[in-house]
């Protein structure tokens, strides 16, 4: 594996120009932050980050200010080998009859009070390699930096080891080839100590002067021990934007898996909501710190490795509070984690022994006034072929129907003891075949509800009847309905949908004798209101159509319409319809606010009430409109 960088900056420039003391005068300038993360990096992580940070730079400004190299070319090795052996010093324990080291106490200055100062975190790659680091010795963590972060071949960095005064470099060698983490990592902000956010120390239990006042002057103070710092600091006089380490501290908070928000087991039974903000946390890893810190820090800031998704008009931002849990566990081969915040459910998901290297996902869905129903299960896994759901704490069965059996029963679907369900054939499985379509059917003890998976976290609910008043899926008449519905669900997959309603609005007896067909209204309506989708479809004798589970014909299709809606509960649409004897009509139908139709160009007629069949042409396409029963005028859906 490359070093991250061969040489360090400016050591390969020309010193035929500096004269005398300007080297020693132009080194902490161009160094110091080099320098400061060799520091941090040796250091070891059980001092914490922000005595790490101080200690950091104390121990390159004592090494700035040794006594200079006679070759000026030599002046950066002999700095760094101080910095090296100065870390190492810091974490040697204090013995009773040894003398003590300078570097073993904590460091005097640079001091800042009432604010505790970290460096910037990143994402679950670097917090793997901070727990490797802190699992491994002081002189392994300074032969991994000397051959990863300055690019030393293994005997410059025995050599620089023997000098810092370790007694086995070869040893710290080889436990440092155990550490597999790219060396770019090394690079990360995370292990920048001169790139800083601020935090309270102790603000809880300080008055709101004192905290502002211990707060603007700790500012004061990092900023002025920043402004000395070479580069371009951390902030210029005209930059518009705050200075990284001026962190929103309800923001740094979410990020904390101990500040999470836990709901009791039994609330939603005494609770006058019932929604996913009284779902339990469940799960066999609700106490796993690490599990739900990779999560949080995922959410808030997701690597290039991490596949995000949302819902449209769902925001991908990180949380602004600590979010509620609702499950930490495993399922399959991956450990899963949901969140919810009010607004959105978020569910992260990684390799269960955790492997960077196998990628992290990261999935968005709004949830905002979710009821009883909507809040009934949530996808905690997806798999080519099958998925499985988390069910809300009030469902007591679940079942897998077939959409496109409707006379057949349900079949059981067991749950574990978080409320996990067995694994469930997807719908349509056999791809664009639609030959089956398979819904999740929970029952809460008062109704069953069924529901569907359309590519997003949060199943569709499906139901029948009239806009105004729609009811779940039950009796043999819907599901004979949502038998040739089913398979046209397609058309509103991955749209953020909410529920989808489906509504007989029309019966009409077809000509020259050929059965009676069925007129619906489906419409699919979004989390975020904006988006929906509405499909008028004509359903023919399923014996003339190609059977019970053949797909309805579109008659028209609209978007962000109130018609078939409680707002606007009517419409009118129409088809042409060829006949077994060959003969071709126009047939519309409206919903029952319509008193009459009628059609123009190329078949021409008029017919009292809200159904119409005209003898016609093939390949007419004549225009339709209504008169409804207040005597205005509408056109068809469109």
């Amino acid at each position: 594996m490359p070093p991250l960088r061969p040489v360090p900056p400016s050591l390969g420039r020309s010193y035929a120009d500096r004269q005398g003391g300007e080297w020693q005068d132009a080194a902490p300038a161009e160094h110091y932050a080099r320098l400061t993360r060799i520091a941090y990096l040796v250091l070891a992580p059980s001092l914490g980050r922000n005595r790490r940070v101080l200690s950091a730079h104390w121990l390159t400004q004592r090494a700035l200010a040794g006594e200079p190299a006679p070759d000026p070319g030599q002046a950066y090795a002999r700095v760094r080998l101080r910095v090296v052996r100065s870390a190492l010093e810091a974490g040697l324990p204090l013995f009773r009859l040894a003398r003590p080291r300078r570097a073993q106490f904590p460091s005097l200055v640079p001091q800042v009070w009432g604010l505790r100062l970290f460096p910037h975190s990143c994402g679950a790659d670097e917090l793997a390699l901070e727990q490797a680091l802190a699992s491994v010795s002081a002189p392994c963590r300074a032969a991994h930096v000397l051959r990863g972060l300055e690019g030393l071949d293994d005997a410059e960095v025995c050599q620089v080891l023997d000098e810092a005064g370790v007694t086995d470099p070869r040893a710290a060698l080889l436990a440092a080839d155990a550490l597999t983490a790219p060396h770019a990592l090394l690079a990360s902000p995370e292990f920048d100590p001169c790139s800083l956010q601020v935090r309270p120390a102790d603000a809880a239990r300080r008055g709101r002067r004192g905290r502002a006042l211990l707060a603007g002057v700790g500012a004061l103070l990092v900023c002025g021990t920043l402004m000395v710092m070479p580069g371009d600091g951390l902030g210029g006089p005209h930059a518009a934007s705050a200075p990284l380490y001026a962190r929103n501290p309800t923001a740094q908070q979410a990020l904390d898996p101990a500040e999470l928000r836990r709901v009791p087991a039994g609330l939603w039974r005494s609770s006058a909501r019932r929604d996913f903000s009284v779902w339990p946390a469940r799960g066999d890893r609700t106490g796993d710190t690490g599990l739900l810190g990779r999560a949080l820090a995922v959410w808030a800031r997701p690597g290039g490795a991490v596949a995000v998704s949302a819902t449209p008009g769902t925001p991908d931002g990180p949380p602004m509070g600590p979010p509620q849990l609702l499950y930490a566990g495993e399922v399959g081969a991956a450990a899963v984690v949901l969140f919810h915040d009010g607004l959105r459910v978020v569910r992260y998901a990684e390799p269960r022994n955790a492997d960077p290297s196998g990628g992290a996902a990261l999935d968005f869905a709004r949830v905002d006034g979710a009821d009883a129903v909507a809040a009934s299960a949530l996808v905690v896994q997806r798999r080519p072929g099958f998925l499985r759901y988390l069910t809300a704490p009030w469902v007591r069965e679940a079942g897998v129907r077939d959409l496109l059996a409707p006379y057949g029963a349900a079949r059981p679907l067991s749950l574990d003891a978080h409320g996990v369900t067995d694994p469930l054939p997807g719908p349509a499985p056999d791809g664009d075949a639609c030959r089956s379509w398979h819904a999740l059917e929970v029952r809460d003890g008062s109704a069953a509800r069924l529901m569907t998976d359309l590519g997003e976290l949060t199943p569709v609910r499906l139901t029948s009847g009239a806009p105004s008043a729609p009811h779940d899926v039950s009796g043999p008449a819907d599901r004979a309905g949502w038998a040739r519905t089913a398979c046209l669900l397609p058309a509103v997959r991955s749209q953020g949908v909410r529920s989808v309603n489906s509504w007989p609005y029309a019966r009409q007896r077809l000509p020259e004798g050929a059965g009676e067909a069925l007129w619906f209204c489906t419409r699919a309506d979004t989390w975020r209101g904006t988006g929906s989708r509405v499909l008028a479809q004509f359903q023919a004798p399923a014996e003339v159509s190609g059977g019970p589970a053949a797909p309805g014909a579109v008659a028209a299709r609209a978007q962000d319409t109130p018609d078939c809606s409680t707002r606007r509960p009517r419409v009118l649409a129409g088809v042409l319809w060829r006949s077994d004897g060959g003969r071709w009509y126009v047939l519309a139908a409206g919903s029952r606010q319509f008193a009459s139709l009628a059609a123009r160009g190329g078949a021409r007629g008029r017919a009292e009430g809200r159904l119409l069949a005209l003898p016609t042409r093939e390949g007419d396409r004549p225009r339709l409109d209504g008169v409804l029963t207040d005597g205005s005028r509408v056109g068809p859906l469109h």
